[in-house]
């Protein structure tokens, strides 16, 4: 799996509301509402980690998720990431 470049990623985040450059990876940061509303969706973005065999870094502090991305074995953001990153903004969408 090919590493992208800084300016792939740029482009891609352009795409991904709330997404920004941290690091090597890319990360947001979703607001819950409450600590049952974090646990549900964190319970969904596993599902699609599983799914994907690709599993993201999760932060949870109370109604607040912090998810980050990257490619462990490229050191850095690839397409898996960007593809992930877009079935969870989906969910966020979904998941109240």
């Amino acid at each position: 799996m090919r590493k992208l470049t800084d300016t792939d990623i740029s482009n891609e985040l352009r795409q991904l509301p709330g997404w920004e450059r941290q690091g090597n990876g890319i990360t947001r940061l979703f607001d819950r509402k409450t600590f049952k509303g974090s646990i549900a969706f964190v319970n969904t973005l596993a599902e699609i980690a599983e799914r994907m065999d690709h599993h993201p870094d999760i932060d949870i502090r109370y109604s607040k998720v912090r998810v980050s991305l990257w490619t462990h074995d490229t050191g850095g953001v690839t397409d898996r990431d960007i593809s992930l990153a877009r079935q969870i903004t989906a969910a966020a969408d979904e998941v109240v």
